[in-house]
């Protein structure tokens, strides 16, 4: 029986250190964007270079979603915005912000009749919108925005 007990436990380490681990680029260095490219099972597409920051879009033909994430000059990824057909995996673009994003959910009541939904936190702020078969969104983290950008620019 106590070894039964020493399988199950260490199992249960191994499964939860496994799914503890974020695989998100939100809030980490930009070498994290081949990753996401492997999780939405994308192709890594352009890279445009702004005077503030970088952006790396990122295609998935499964999905029809396009996602782009923005790099500071400081290696940093500071937002992610996407559109397509669904909304990418969240706690995959989130990564360690993901738990904010599900407690500031849980906060927000439901509006009937409204598309849009806006969930803000101390270090997060998601905004999703759109209709069938165009739906968009993005997340970003305000205390990593490069100054001089503005808001309007991460879409």
């Amino acid at each position: 029986m106590p070894r039964l007990c020493l399988i199950s436990l260490c199992l249960a380490l191994v499964i939860s250190c496994r799914f503890g681990v974020a695989e998100a680029t939100l809030g980490e260095p930009a070498d994290t964007i081949a990753r996401d490219t492997k999780k939405f099972s994308g192709v890594l597409q352009k890279s445009t270079n702004r005077a503030r920051y970088r952006v790396q879009s990122i295609a998935s033909g499964a999905t029809a979603t396009t996602v782009r994430e923005y790099v500071a000059p400081s290696g940093v990824v500071f937002a992610v915005a996407w559109n397509g057909l669904v909304h990418p995996d969240l706690q995959v673009l989130l990564g360690n912000y993901h738990d904010d994003y599900r407690k500031g959910l849980s906060r927000n009541a439901r509006q009937s009749g409204r598309r849009g939904a806006r969930v803000t936190t101390e270090r997060l702020v998601v905004e999703t919108w759109g209709h069938m078969r165009n739906l968009q969104g993005r997340a970003y983290l305000p205390g990593l925005l490069p100054e001089g950008v503005s808001l309007d620019e991460i879409r």
